[in-house]
């Protein structure tokens, strides 16, 4: 009798096993991944990537989606290529005070392998509602997630930079590379 209710219990924990969601939370592989933001002027064009930004998502495996995503990235990792600038920039954003930036979605629509992630971004101690319109792609063993959003540099309260006496462009675009594995 006891037996039988032991194997009654186990193929119940599987049943509801099965049932339930198969969701789990995955770090970005960071080797891999990278955030790029450009700035535009009009002499020229600033790119300055980093590679040191925490990606964490919630992730329903039996349906391939992603439930949630929290982002943060230390602004003062982005490199540019040239140091002085690189320093110019975190004077401008006044990365001492504000080092950290951070991105926690509310609400994730997704058709196929298109993503419109909707949620709040912190810069420069202000938040703000952003939407990151992003693709996803399948491999064996990864997700890829390439996103880009905009933001304003004034609605951020960031004084634009100036070369020559002119500002660059009030909008900062930003790129994501994301990359994790699923096994």
């Amino acid at each position: 009798m006891k037996a039988k209710i032991n194997v009654v219990l186990i193929l119940l924990f599987f049943q509801f096993s099965i049932v339930l969601p198969q969701s789990k939370q995955i770090e970005a592989v960071k080797q891999e991944s990278s955030i790029t933001y450009q700035l535009t002027h009009l002499l020229h064009e600033i790119e300055s990537t980093s590679k040191e930004a925490y990606c964490k998502i919630d992730f329903d495996l039996s349906k391939k989606e992603i439930k949630n995503v929290f982002v943060q990235v230390d602004v003062t990792t982005f490199n540019s290529g040239n140091s002085n600038r690189d320093s110019h920039a975190m004077e401008v954003i006044d990365a001492l005070s504000f080092p950290d930036s951070r991105f926690t979605s509310s609400s994730i629509t997704q058709k196929g392998d298109s993503l419109k992630v909707y949620g709040k971004l912190t810069f420069h101690g202000i938040t703000q509602d952003i939407v990151i319109s992003a693709a996803t792609k399948w491999t064996n063993n990864k997700l890829v997630v390439n996103g880009n959003f905009d933001i304003s540099l004034t609605a951020f309260k960031v004084e634009r930079p100036s070369l020559l006496f002119i500002p660059c462009k009030d909008i900062l675009k930003f790129t994501l590379d994301q990359v994790f594995n699923l096994m």
